[in-house]
């Protein structure tokens, strides 16, 4: 039935209803642009109305487009958000810096293999943008992951388009099972280890992060400073 209503939409704007699902979920909405991508690509094999390089095309515009603009949403938004109320969620200024560290050093990676798992893709870049990630570095692993997966999702599913037609709902739902359990073990290995990971942050990226004010120095005890 869901498919059903993509083939409607690619039956009305053709590659823009692949740009269009494809960049809403990039930037931050959990629309189904994976299941658009590949229901384009069977309805190309079966119709013949779109070539699936077009498909393709479409949801590579659609994926760099939608990241990037997630990714401005997170810095201008999503960073100020977490200084201002993260306290509130147990979200400090040292946790913070984790989130800063993380990206620095392994950012690429996420950016890149998240665009193959099904809850990082819609979030990814949004992450990216509030951990202050370099634009040129973002921009780089999100092209190149965009490309690859809508080649190889693409590719796929138009080479094997009567076995993806019946399999696509499972395969989906197999994937988003798979993107749970690895975002909870992710959660998991970074609460055990959370006091290290701050130090190792700290160490990184000294001194207070913007908007933060610098943390008072302890006082000397008296009569200290004459010895």
């Amino acid at each position: 039935m869901a498919n059903a209503g993509l083939d409607g939409w690619l039956q009305s704007i053709g590659y823009l209803a692949v740009a269009l699902f494809v960049g809403i979920e990039s930037l931050g909405v959990p629309l189904p642009g994976e299941t658009m991508l590949i229901t384009a690509a069977v309805f190309a094999a079966a119709t013949g109305h779109l070539s699936i390089a077009g498909v393709i095309a479409a949801a590579i515009i659609g994926a760099v487009l939608g990241d990037n603009i997630g990714f401005g949403i997170g810095w201008f938004g999503g960073y100020p958000l977490l200084r201002r109320f993260g306290k509130y969620v147990r979200l400090d200024e040292a946790k913070l810096k984790v989130g800063r560290y993380i990206f620095m050093r392994h950012g690429a990676k996420v950016v890149f293999f998240g665009r193959f798992v099904s809850v990082l893709r819609t979030y990814a870049a949004f992450l990216a943008g509030t951990n202050r990630m370099h634009w040129s570095r973002f921009l780089i692993a999100n092209a190149s992951g965009a490309i690859v997966w809508a080649v190889l999702y693409g590719v796929g599913a138009y080479s094997a388009s009567s076995v993806i037609a019946k399999l696509n709902a499972p395969v989906e739902i197999g994937f988003a099972a798979l993107a749970v359990v690895v975002i909870v073990l992710a959660g998991f290995f970074v609460r055990k280890n959370i006091k290290r990971l701050e130090a190792v942050a700290e160490e990184a990226l000294p001194g207070p992060l913007e908007g933060f004010s610098a943390k008072p120095k302890p006082e000397e005890p008296a009569g200290e400073s004459d010895r």
